[in-house]
């Protein structure tokens, strides 16, 4: 049995089409279908059922599927650890960071580059629960952002710093000159939120349940669109504190509420390997300065 005949059985059992499976391996569909039938030939049994209609697994074809998935990563991760002995001259680490985490990523990022010019970097902004889901099916290496208000199965949070929830207002804000806001005060301004299913507008709607004279005038999932609003107008916006980090005109007052608190995470697989490169990325953005103020604060 050859990891390529697995490779092109997962595919095909993927797509459920030969044609479309040739065409993603880069492979004509002859030398596909001629794979998988010796595949079956070795194993002495019919892994697909092949009709006019399309493709359809056997009970052994879906009994072999998650076996032979799992000796594909298996034996991609032997290529894996065997790149990163090359002192990181090759690869590529893939990011997940959400909207809220992007101001105190950039010091890492130029950083790295700096260090490492041969590893590529993959950066996807997306909010909490779609990156989670492309942590759970490895497509990203980790995933930078704030503790989840509950635990994602198979997924553990290792804390980076402390943050809080703030009012987010302009130089000029009645609020500007606060040293923090509670929640019948906010009621009495215009908000510009970010989207629901963001993490900052998820911990704000957890917190202001009870609540429903709030005065919502736009949504949006842009945070620069969103500082640019509260900069030029008295629209008052409730992010994480760290959103506005290196960011001028605007200014966090944190809200009066109890247990204020967004813990900044990295999310990784649990029992999983880590690459050199991820634990070398992670170990810079723990030690960069915009971590630090951010550690520091809490102290």
């Amino acid at each position: 049995m050859e990891l390529r005949q697995l490779r092109y059985f997962v595919k095909v059992a993927e797509t459920l089409n030969f044609s479309e499976a040739a065409r993603v391996l880069y492979v004509t569909q002859s030398t596909l279908s001629q794979q998988v039938k010796q595949l079956e030939v070795e194993l002495d049994t019919q892994l697909m059922s092949r009709t006019s209609h399309g493709v359809m697994l056997t009970e052994a074809g879906k009994e072999l599927l998650p076996y032979a998935r799992r000796t594909l990563r298996d034996a991609d991760q032997c290529v894996e650890r065997v790149n990163d002995l090359n002192r990181l001259s090759i690869g590529e680490l893939n990011i997940g960071v959400t909207y809220s985490f992007s101001p105190i990523l950039t010091e890492t990022l130029m950083s790295f580059m700096s260090m490492y010019p041969k590893v590529k970097l993959n950066i996807f902004y997306k909010p909490m629960a779609e990156l989670m889901d492309l942590l759970l099916k490895r497509e990203v290496d980790f995933v930078l952002a704030f503790k989840p208000t509950r635990p994602v199965e198979g997924v553990e949070s290792h804390i980076l710093f402390q943050n809080c929830l703030s009012a987010i207002v302009g130089l000029g804000h009645p609020l500007a000159s606060r040293t923090s806001v509670s929640l019948s005060e906010l009621e009495k301004y215009d908000l510009a939120l970010p989207s629901k299913g963001l993490q900052a507008r998820n911990a704000f709607e957890h917190v202001i349940a009870p609540y429903s004279q709030f005065r919502v005038r736009i949504e949006l999932n842009e945070v620069n669109i969103l500082l640019k609003l509260i900069r030029q107008t008295k629209l008052v916006s409730v992010l994480a504190e760290a959103t506005i980090h290196n960011e001028t005109g605007v200014k966090a007052v944190p809200l009066d509420i109890p247990d204020n608190e967004m813990a900044g995470c990295v999310h990784v697989l649990k029992d999983e390997y880590r690459k050199q490169s991820m634990q070398i990325f992670v170990k810079m953005l723990s030690e960069s300065i915009a971590v630090k103020e951010r550690q520091n604060s809490w102290i």
